[in-house]
């Protein structure tokens, strides 16, 4: 093996695997590394394994929903399928040759290791050392990030990977975080029969998004017995025989036979030997500019950069850096209308700005809302119908700056909503439409109405 390369990708998920593999089909050579999965998360234990969950819990959820509206249904839930499926279909049972044949197909070059940088251009894995004439590409993603909770390093405790692996699922479940993927996970296994418990330190669920939609998760998980604990943190862990026993800082404990730890993703910029080469590694993030350079000679893509822990923000800007090296045409990156969906049951989707961050940022800020309940598609669909769409327009430009849609198919709807906010198209182009009928996007047009008069 040759130890020049004229690019080197550290980090093989879905946006180093894009970068990689992109360079390596524009003629270069490309050495790929990862101590991992090729694919990255995603696919083996992220989006697609974990949204495979999802379905089949939902699945339960609209048999539960039969009776009164179709006749009667029994349901008794089986985990044993979608563990099987999981392992069938979405991960190959973590088995990553094919990743890496196609990767090497395209005349990449991949080894197995840990890389970090060393010097400028130099990239070790164990005792070798490669170098790169162009470019050198970090992709290393996130992990979870565990909490410093006392006692929590003295308990078993899952993570969203150990969630996917699972063969059987515990009879009671503790969620820490009430974030995206432990709301998600929570409901799922749930669905299943699970007693699940979730505690979330900051005052509601889903706190990036707005307020409304962390509301609405939790009223929903209320009706189906998840117990919600929201505004209380832990303070400490213990084993209590066979279950697990947390504190909180109100004088509560909640006992459970497992515990899942879902309080976010931290980077790791020590281990990656960013120092070597001039860039601070007490940072949460590697700092790039619009092109996804963060110094000479040097790209990082991914959740690495802290612009969204999504796939599609990684393979968005996979597809900038990959025209950057090569020299080829492309716009800078703009992320002002960078769409999310909480696979709950309702969705929730979400592009641009907040309410808050709109006024945040100075904006003088309209709203307007509809409940899709008060829909005709939702008052058809009736039994899961919850759910509203709410719009942020930037009054001065006329223009949305964001948006929130939740319900059936929330995260189908904001597609309509992200082109409204990328393509900055006019309030008032957006009335001008024919919205279909009866389907859960007109309800977007009640929401339009619902902008006048200003606010």
């Amino acid at each position: 093996m040759s130890d020049t390369f004229d690019a080197i990708v550290i980090g093989m998920g879905p946006a180093g695997e894009a970068v990689a593999g992109g360079l390596a089909e524009g003629g270069l050579s490309v050495l790929g590394i990862d101590r991992r999965l090729v694919g990255g998360e995603c696919p083996y234990w992220g989006c697609i394994p974990s949204k495979m969950m999802i379905r089949a819990a939902h699945l339960l959820a609209e048999a539960r929903r039969v009776d009164g509206m179709a006749g009667t249904a029994t349901v008794t839930p089986d985990w044993r399928p979608v563990a099987r499926r999981i392992r069938d279909e979405a991960t190959d049972d973590w088995d990553d040759r094919v990743a890496v044949e196609r990767f090497e197909g395209k005349g990449g070059t991949f080894v197995r290791g840990a890389g970090h940088l060393v010097a400028p251009g130099t990239v070790a894995v164990g005792d070798r050392r490669f170098t790169a004439r162009r470019a050198v590409v970090l992709a290393t993603g996130t992990e979870p990030a565990i909490p410093p909770i006392p006692g929590l390093d003295q308990v078993p405790y899952w993570t969203n990977r150990d969630v996917v692996e699972a063969k059987e699922l515990p009879t009671s479940l503790l969620v820490l975080g009430g974030g995206a993927v432990g709301a998600e996970l929570a409901q799922a296994l749930a669905r299943f029969g699970v007693t699940v418990t979730v505690v979330e330190a900051l005052d509601r669920l889903l706190p990036l998004e707005t307020p409304a939609a962390g509301a609405l998760i939790g009223r929903v998980f209320t009706d189906e017995g998840i117990e919600v604990i929201t505004g209380v943190a832990v303070e400490r862990v213990e084993r209590d025989g066979a279950r697990v026993q947390a504190h909180l800082a109100d004088g509560r404990s909640v006992t459970t036979t497992q515990l899942l730890v879902a309080t976010g993703r931290r980077t790791d910029l020590p281990g990656l030997g960013v120092s070597t080469i001039g860039i601070d590694d007490t940072q949460r993030f590697v700092p790039v500019d619009d092109n996804l350079r963060a110094g000479d000679g040097l790209w990082a893509v991914g959740d690495l950069t802290g612009k969204g822990a999504f796939t599609h923000v990684g393979t968005y800007q996979a597809r900038l850096a990959t025209a950057d090296i090569l020299g080829q045409p492309h716009e800078p990156a703009d992320y002002r209308a960078l769409p999310r969906v909480t696979f709950t049951d309702p969705e929730v989707g979400s592009v641009g700005l907040t309410p808050q961050a709109a006024r945040e940022a100075g904006l003088d800020v309209r709203i307007g809302t509809t409940q899709v309940p008060h829909t005709a598609r939702g008052w058809i669909h009736k039994a899961g119908n919850a759910g509203f769409i709410e719009l942020v327009e930037d009054a001065d430009r006329g223009v949305l700056v964001g948006a929130t849609a939740t319900g059936p198919n929330g995260g189908e709807v904001l597609g309509l909503l992200t082109l409204a906010v990328h393509a900055e198209v006019p309030v008032e182009r957006l009335r001008q439409m024919i919205y279909a009928y009866p389907t859960f996007h007109r309800g977007v047009e009640d929401a339009l109405r619902d902008l006048d008069p200003p606010r």
